[in-house]
């Protein structure tokens, strides 16, 4: 049994390569386990075509059992790499990782016909292994600043056209009759909604020339709220670009990341990095 500063120099090297993207062997690591990923969600998309799984069923299921072995060990790995498990344990990442392995597991004691249904429910849970992907995405850090930095506004913005939509939805039912599918003001909210996302099912449409001026104010229109949230987020993602200068170097004691470059000690849980 390793012990004292063995143990620690251990685990340390065990924390560079499981979560130091920016090393060499972490990055190895991350590449393998990327594309291990990726096969497992191949493999159960392939799984549930009738005909590739009368025809290749078995090799299936023993693929699917080496990916959760696989899985299992870095999910265990990336337990006793840090000093706090918990912490892993009850984040997002760590949620998503158990859900990843925790299927086949109880595949195992649910068996027979009755619950068939049951074991397909589980199989789909197996797809929550695509939100690991976030692992080797630094760049979605930019992103979920923006996203996070956008929701007031574009919440304010989904108000005024919730409202606009409203009003126009009741302009047009007192413009058009029943004869034109317009039978209540929630059916004309309805078409109004769906003219101004510019998708145009057609099982609603204006027949008199002022329902069809209106209607074609409400697709101009949509042209332009389209473009309105694009812009809030793509000005945040811009200013979240300008702040950039955070590593991926993750703590040894909670596992977190996103500190600077320049930074000593976690900002989640004070220990030194």
């Amino acid at each position: 049994m390793v012990k004292g500063k063995d143990a620690s120099n251990w685990q340390v090297k065990l924390h560079s390569i499981i979560y130091e993207s920016e090393t060499k062997a972490g990055k190895a690591f991350d590449i393998a386990l990327l594309f291990f990923i990726l096969t497992s969600i191949v493999v159960v998309m392939l799984d549930s075509v009738d005909d590739l799984h009368a025809r290749y069923g078995r090799t299936f299921f023993i693929l699917e059992w080496v990916f959760t072995g696989i899985f299992t060990v870095e999910y265990i790995l990336r337990l006793i790499s840090i000093r706090r498990p918990y912490k892993f344990i009850f984040s997002f990442l760590g949620v998503i990782d158990l859900l990843a392995i925790i299927p086949s597991y109880l595949s195992v004691f649910f068996v027979g016909a009755q619950s068939l249904l049951v074991l397909r429910a589980l199989r789909l849970l197996r797809i929550f292994r695509i939100f690991r992907l976030v692992h080797f995405l630094s760049e979605m850090r930019f992103l979920s600043i923006a996203i996070s930095n956008s929701l007031r506004k574009i919440s304010i913005f989904i108000l005024f056209v919730l409202t606009c939509v409203v009003i126009l939805g009741s302009v047009i039912y007192l413009v058009e009759d029943d004869n034109s599918g317009f039978t209540s003001i929630p059916q004309s909210v309805y078409w109004a909604i769906v003219t101004i996302t510019t998708v145009g099912y057609g099982d609603v449409a204006p027949a008199t020339p002022l329902g069809k001026f209106i209607a074609s104010f409400i697709m101009l229109l949509g042209y332009g709220i389209i473009a309105v949230p694009t812009g809030i987020v793509t000005t945040e993602m811009a200013q979240a670009y300008k702040g950039r200068g955070r590593g991926n170097n993750a703590c040894p004691n909670c596992g977190k990341e996103g500190h600077d470059l320049d930074a000593r000690f976690c900002k989640f849980c004070g220990e030194k990095l």
